[in-house]
């Protein structure tokens, strides 16, 4: 059971709703305007949205699995996956950066680089320790083409 709720979705469910206890129980008169963080958190909320849709899909296309904890049955490098390492990950956290502006969670904003630190320690090292041991030099190559992030 703890095994599924260290997941990605749930550190992400977590953070969304301290941004929202923040925006609503704490806002404190800070403001980022209203039409503006509107729509590019709109945008940022339908991105990442995006390249998550494109990862699962293009992980499906190469029947491995999108479970973080798991050991893959093929190394991903096309589509979404020849532009970032981990487009689900940065799909994660354009939601979290969007959903805070849309909400107007100024403070909040603190909690972005929280997550990617979270999210890069506790599930992209030991992903990549993985990739590398089981697909050695096409994993080496890989990641000196493909940037982890952007």
């Amino acid at each position: 059971m703890m095994k599924w709720l260290d997941m990605p979705p749930v550190w992400l469910a977590g953070a969304l709703v301290l941004a929202w206890v923040q925006r609503t129980y704490l806002p404190m008169g800070l403001s980022f305007g209203p039409v503006w963080a509107d729509l590019l958190g709109g945008l940022l909320v339908g991105g990442g949205l995006l390249l998550m849709a494109l990862a699962i899909h293009e992980m499906r296309s190469k029947r491995t699995t999108v479970v973080p904890h798991r050991i893959p049955d093929a190394l991903v490098t096309t589509g979404i996956f020849s532009r970032t390492r981990n487009p689900i990950y940065l799909g994660d956290s354009m939601i979290l950066a969007g959903m805070i502006l849309y909400w107007d969670a100024v403070l909040a904003l603190a909690l972005v680089p929280i997550f990617v630190w979270v999210i890069e320690n506790r599930f992209i090292l030991p992903e990549e320790a993985r990739l590398r041991r089981k697909f050695v030099a096409q994993f080496a190559r890989y990641a000196q083409q493909v940037r982890r992030w952007v």
